[in-house]
């Protein structure tokens, strides 16, 4: 047999053994930063330093790259608490959840938006996967914390370090692992049935009345977009529930993207004028960072489709459309910060940038938790849920 050429001998010895995970790896950063549907597989590619043909060897489609990816982390978490012995302290549990998810930030962001692409079976399988993660939690949280609502508690914790998944502010792994862990822990000891927090009723803007044609399109596309995702909605499927045809939506708006830009402003707006109202009668900072907390809860559950496709969609905006969101964004994260490191001086503003994602990731997991059910009661627990999150 004749010796391989030697370009072919050179490939070989400079192909890496790991090239299959280092595939995963970047296709995880790329699914969580763009989206499942933005994303390409020549961007996965290039990420990795191959062609796309090359990447057609490892993996026949997006999907069952995207499916790989999926597995990758929840299997790490599995793996990291299958070596934590059984009646551990909670501390040691939460420990091991949140070295891997920090390790796996980059593309541990599918998961809270993305993983809804998945078909049937590949979502009940990964849900099966945290349902073990979620359980175990909570066994240590029920015996180290006899209070009520400890499922609850157990899947708003594992919100609080999930949420590092879900922003891109700059800090240590061992600082963002230290915080965490500490909010996690103070989610986890907070009792949600321990009454008021003192804070004012929330005052919401009312629910927009949609008076005009544009304002209908837009009010008859939000919840299509949070049922089925963006880009599983057609202009067919909003001009008929607004009783146009598909060609008199351009009339309105210039193309259906203009339609998911125009939900993210007035998601951003209602939320900056809910907290304008929390803050004109507060005493402190304390009293502050609780009403910020109430009003953020309350507007969730007011505004969940609302809420829900501003978060899951706002990547897939085009830079020119997204810059007032994110605009709009950080300036709501500033009224966080600058408040919170008043209640806790200590902090330094990375810091308390990272603690106000905490919170919100306690509302979006603890509000799932609840399936979103709207009382009083699931709001005062997930408020006092964020403000254990932050520390206060």
């Amino acid at each position: 047999m004749a010796p391989a050429p030697p370009s072919a001998r050179s490939a070989a010895a400079t192909r890496p053994r790991n090239r299959r995970q280092l595939i995963v790896d970047a296709a995880g950063r790329v699914f969580s930063e763009r989206g499942y549907h933005a994303a390409s597989m020549e961007e996965v590619a290039a990420g990795v330093g191959i062609t796309a043909a090359a990447l057609y060897r490892h993996f026949p489609n997006k999907y069952a790259l995207f499916t790989e990816c999926a597995d990758v982390m929840v299997d790490g978490l599995v793996a990291a608490l299958d070596e934590v012995p059984p009646g551990a302290a909670l501390r040691d549990v939460l420990t091991a959840v949140t070295r891997i998810t920090v390790a796996h930030r980059a593309s541990g962001g599918l998961y809270r938006w993305e993983a809804r692409y998945l078909n049937r079976e590949d979502r009940r399988r990964l849900g099966a996967k945290f349902g073990q993660l979620v359980e175990r939690v909570d066994e240590a949280v029920r015996r180290e914390y006899p209070l009520p609502d400890s499922h609850l508690r157990a899947t708003a914790a594992l919100g609080a370090v999930a949420s590092i998944t879900m922003h891109h502010t700059s800090i240590a792994q061992r600082r963002a692992e230290e915080l965490l862990l500490a909010s996690a822990l103070c989610v986890a000891a907070s009792d949600p049935a321990a009454g008021r927090l003192g804070a004012h009723p929330v005052e919401l803007p009312a629910r927009p009345v949609p008076r005009t044609r544009r304002a209908e399109i837009l009010a008859a596309s939000i919840p299509l977009f949070a049922r089925d995702g963006f880009t599983g909605v057609t202009n067919g499927q909003i001009a008929e529930a607004v009783g146009l045809t598909p060609s008199a939506l351009y009339r309105h708006y210039p193309g259906k993207i203009d339609i998911l830009a125009a939900a993210c402003l007035q998601a951003a707006g209602l939320l900056a004028q809910g907290v304008e109202r929390s803050l004109r009668e507060v005493a402190g900072p304390q009293e502050a960072v609780v009403a910020l907390a109430a009003t953020y809860v309350a507007y969730s559950f007011e505004y969940t489709e609302l809420n829900s496709v501003a978060e899951a969609e706002l990547a897939g905006l085009p830079a020119g459309l997204r810059r007032p969101v994110v605009l709009a964004q950080r300036e709501h994260i500033a009224v966080w910060e600058q408040q919170l490191r008043l209640a806790r001086p200590e902090l330094d503003p990375r810091q308390a940038r990272v603690l106000v994602h905490a919170g919100f990731g306690v509302v979006v997991e603890a509000g799932r938790r609840l399936r979103w059910r709207d009382s009083p009661a699931h709001r005062e627990a997930v408020t006092v849920l964020v403000v254990g999150a932050l520390g206060c």
